[in-house]
Parts: C-alpha cells; structure tokens; sequence
C-alpha cells in the first residue's frame, strides 16, 4: 500500500517481559479505510503489539507512532476508538449513562441515539449494565468505542460471547464503518470473522510478523483443494491414486484432498460417468493459517538446530 496512507505504525520494534520476548523487531503498518485483522496463537504478540499502538505500553525500542505522533499524546488518542478483551465498567450505571460519560471525553462526539443505533442496542439504554448478558455488554463496549467518531478503530476479541445473529449484525456494522473511510484493527480467534471482513491479514507469531496479505494470497500458500461429489468409485480406490492425499467417504459422499484437482476430477468422471454434485474448494484461512504458522516454527526450529 501507498505510504502516505500509514496512519500507524511498529518499525522495529522490540517488546520484553523479564526473560520473555513479546515483540522481537516487528515491523507493522496500519493504512486509512482498511480493516486490518492481526492473527497469530496465544503468546504471539497481538495484544502487546495493540497496547503499543494505544499507549498502554512503552517499547524497549524501535519506533510506534500514531497518525504521525506518540501514541500517548492526547491528539492522537482522540482520533482512536478501542474495544479491549476486559473492560471494567461501573455496573450499575445504565447504558445511556455508559454512552454520555464516554461521549463527553471527545469535542465533537456522536450522539447517544446514534452510538445506540450503530451497535443495535437501543433497545438496551434504559437497562442498567450488570443486568446484561456478555453478548449485550459486547455490544455496549462496541458503541463506546465509536462514541468519539473514531478515525482508527482497535477491536480486540469483539464477537465473543455473541450469537450468530448479534455477530453477523456486528460484522455488518463493523463493514459501514469501514466504507465510510474508517481504519479497523481486528484480532479474532474465530477465522471465519477475519475472512469475512478483512482487506489485509497479518499472522504474527513469536512476536515477529511472518507473513501479510490479502484473504486470497494466504489462502494461495495452501496448494491442497477439496474435492466433494456422489460417486460410486470406492474412497479406497481415489485413495490410491498417485495425485491424491487423502480419500475418504463422509456422509455418502467422497471427500478428496489433492494438489492436483484437475487432474482428479477427469480421472472420477472416467470412471464414473453418473458422478453428481461436484464441488471444488480451495483451502479455507483456518488451513492457510495452521500451515503458515507450522511453517514458521519449522523454519525457527532449523535455525535453532543450525
């Protein structure tokens, strides 16, 4: 992406906790309009990476800024909306009370009726915050974070504890944000919310980003495509084939995992000619993500043995 629309930024940056390495010389940048989703296991480095960029934390070394300044500057922060994995609220104050408190920290804040809106919880102002399910207190925390028009918006864990509906409601929310000209930083264990949102990927592990790009170009790393039909070719039979990985029968159908689906698919209508239902599917971003991530300790572990 173009540099001028960097409007944060990790260059080189190192992170340590006693004897641990949070951050071993990440280099990460977040660009205008974009939703970012940082993906990586316990431990890698997002949550440290995030606090960085809020604030929260001072680097060892390297370089963190915020819309060109540090992030502990009040100027920056004012630009920036942020919903964090725990959040100590008062619990007896009421929604509304939540969302005015929050709004009267920024000069030119949304209204309540509008933060209410954006996150689907009008129907919730009136009740107090205890009183609420952990999928509605998501929601409130959501509507908090927008409360100061944010330009760079910093969503940690958002959808957990929601139902379908509130996350698919929220991913929609989440999607006008960012077609308005808003900046999200996502990160997600659930990798269906990454696919469905996200414009660029970012996988970090031990503190190092190890690989960035679109959903499509991760989903590339992974050559293996799933072949799924009605066939009366034994699974046995596919499974000995030499472009197949795997074959196995699920459910009455045959499930095939090659490189080389092409080639397979004429072999299963050679053989049969009355083959029905045929799907082809490339890897999804969990498979992209498990195989970048074993990659990337395997390469750590030849160059410890080296």
């Amino acid at each position: 992406m173009n540099e001028d629309t960097c409007i944060a930024r990790l260059d080189g940056v190192h992170k340590r906790y006693g004897a641990v390495t949070a951050l071993d010389g990440i280099h990460l940048n977040i660009h205008r309009g974009e939703l970012l989703a940082l993906l990586g296991p316990n431990g890698a480095g997002k949550t440290t990476s995030i606090s960085l960029l809020l604030g929260l934390q001072q680097a060892d070394s390297g370089t963190v800024s915020l819309f060109g300044r540090d992030p502990h500057e009040i100027d920056a922060r004012r630009r920036i909306g942020v919903m964090l994995q725990s959040a100590n609220l008062p619990p007896t104050l009421k929604v509304r009370e939540l969302l005015r408190v929050t709004a009267s920290y920024y000069p030119t804040p949304r209204t309540v009726a509008e933060c209410a809106t954006l996150a689907g919880i009008t129907d919730l102002l009136e009740r107090r915050y205890v009183a609420l399910s952990g999928g509605q207190q998501r929601r409130v925390q959501f509507a908090m974070a927008l409360a100061g028009h944010p330009e760079l918006l910093f969503l940690d864990e958002p959808t957990v504890g929601m139902d379908i509906t509130s996350r698919q409601a929220l991913w929609a929310a989440i999607r006008g944000l960012v077609a308005g000209g808003a900046s999200v930083v996502l990160t997600t264990h659930y990798l269906e919310e990454a696919e469905a949102l996200a414009d660029r990927v970012c996988v970090i592990a031990k503190g190092r980003v190890v690989t960035e790009g679109t959903v499509d170009a991760l989903r590339a790393h992974v050559a293996v495509r799933r072949i799924r039909c009605l066939t009366s070719v034994p699974a046995e039979t596919v499974a000995a084939w030499p472009e197949v990985e795997s074959a196995l029968s699920q459910q009455g159908r045959l499930v095939v995992a090659t490189t080389q689906a092409e080639t397979v698919v004429r072999r299963l209508l050679a053989q049969d000619a009355t083959l029905a239902e045929l799907e082809v599917q490339r890897a999804g971003l969990a498979e992209a993500f498990t195989e970048i991530t074993r990659d990337s300790e395997a390469a750590d572990a030849a160059q410890e043995a080296a």
